[in-house]
């Protein structure tokens, strides 16, 4: 495999060029709030303490309809995937973020989004972006959580939990029949940029959405 590390002086741009696309995203949903009468949702992905089948069912309704328009909608995979892997999941639609989060036994780990600019270049190397994005740990034990995944990160682990992307039903519905992808959700034609909350459904979750334990050891990055 080709040597994908990044320059030690290109760490702090990324990290720039991060933070200047989450700024981009919230002010489009400022500047642009959704209608009243619009998204009936404000939120993509499976609720804390849903069965996995109700979620299942309420994805596959999602993308239900006939119109020709531009959905927004999340992609959860059946196993996390390499940034490599990112082109096969997505079927060439236009990729907004892509959601990271390294898995160790017993342990909760943070899931971390990057927003990415058009072309898939940047959705492949969004994991570098996701090391620097990292949240700040409290303590001892969340630092050296940290640690180990920036790590990883860093090294282009299989840690792809689910994408953000843009396409019409007809192109989402085909890509939810796809090996490899266990739920497609949509939101309505009209809804915003930033006006979402986006929670994946992790390959973890198999009866209910609900955090495992975080007991186990951290290992060393």
């Amino acid at each position: 495999m080709p040597d994908r590390r990044v320059p030690a002086w290109r760490g702090p741009a990324l990290a720039a060029v991060a933070v200047a696309l989450v700024a981009l995203i919230v002010a489009l949903g400022v500047l642009n709030p959704p209608r009243q009468d619009g998204v009936s949702t404000d939120r993509l992905g499976p609720d804390q303490g849903e069965q996995v089948a109700e979620y299942l069912a309420r994805a596959r309704d999602s993308l239900a309809g006939s119109d020709a328009d531009q959905h927004w909608a999340l992609v959860s995979f059946t196993e996390p995937v390499a940034p490599e892997q990112i082109p096969a999941h997505s079927s060439g639609m236009r990729i907004a973020e892509v959601l990271y989060r390294i898995t160790l036994l017993r342990v909760q780990t943070p899931l971390v989004a990057v927003p990415v600019p058009e072309g898939i270049g940047a959705a492949v190397d969004s994991a570098q972006y996701a090391a620097w994005l990292l949240p700040r740990p409290t303590n001892d034990r969340a630092a050296r959580i940290v640690a180990v995944s920036a790590e990883r990160l860093r090294a282009g682990c299989a840690c792809v939990v689910g994408l953000v992307v843009r396409g019409p039903l007809a192109e989402l519905r085909n890509l939810a029949a796809r090996n490899g992808i266990r739920a497609v959700q949509a939101l309505p034609a009209d809804a915003v940029a930033g006006s979402f909350a986006v929670v994946p459904l992790l390959p973890e979750y198999r009866d209910v959405v609900l955090p495992g334990p975080d007991d186990g050891p951290v290992p060393a990055p």
